[in-house]
């Protein structure tokens, strides 16, 4: 497997696992409520874009100049950190469900800026930062960005069919053992590198 399809793989699992449950997924859902689908998915797609294309910059940036060793250490403490805040969740607040109902812009711009802005900081642009310190920038930011749209596609449909979001605990404990799964993995890999 190349270097660009690993980082693509790896990239899309961690970012679209990351994304369920998370708050900008429970944005889409109620974007998915006032706009048509393919508004709110062209609004995400932009903004996850360029988001993570910052991250990755960001990511590449430290990975040049941090040792391997330990970005793997600093990386496997994240994605423990990661899990922990996914088991956490978030929630959207009444301000939040306010700008979205309130928004009378172009749906698109409305979707892709609110998803800019949840985005900065956020639990998928860290990760998505952590992945670029190990893995070539292009095929982590193609895959962050699908991982994302994916994910939040499939609370546009689910949100659309059932009404309603994935159950919420199955999501969360899944996606909170896989980022412990990826945080342990990364430290047993750190100490190999680090001894």
């Amino acid at each position: 497997m190349t270097a660009f399809l690993a980082a693509l793989a790896v990239s899309f699992g961690v970012i679209f696992v990351a994304e369920l449950g998370d708050k900008s997924q429970l944005m889409a859902l109620t974007f998915a409520t006032r706009y048509k689908a393919w508004t709110v998915l062209a609004g995400i797609t932009i903004a996850t874009a360029v988001v993570h294309l910052v991250s990755v910059g960001v990511g590449v940036g430290l990975g040049a100049a941090l040792p391997t060793g330990w970005i793997s250490l600093v990386a496997g403490i994240a994605f423990l950190a990661f899990g922990a805040w996914t088991l956490r969740g978030d929630r959207l607040t009444d301000e939040e469900k306010d700008k979205v109902n309130r928004s009378t812009r172009s749906a698109m711009w409305a979707v892709g800026g609110a998803f800019f802005l949840a985005e900065l900081g956020d639990k998928t642009m860290l990760a998505t930062i952590t992945l670029a310190t190990q893995y070539g920038w292009f095929g982590t930011w193609l895959g962050s960005t699908v991982g994302m749209v994916a994910a939040d596609a499939l609370a546009i449909v689910v949100g659309r069919i059932l009404g309603k979001r994935l159950p919420e605990k199955a999501i969360k404990y899944g996606a909170a053992a896989l980022f412990g799964i990826f945080g342990v993995w990364l430290i047993a890999e750190a100490v190999s590198q680090l001894a």
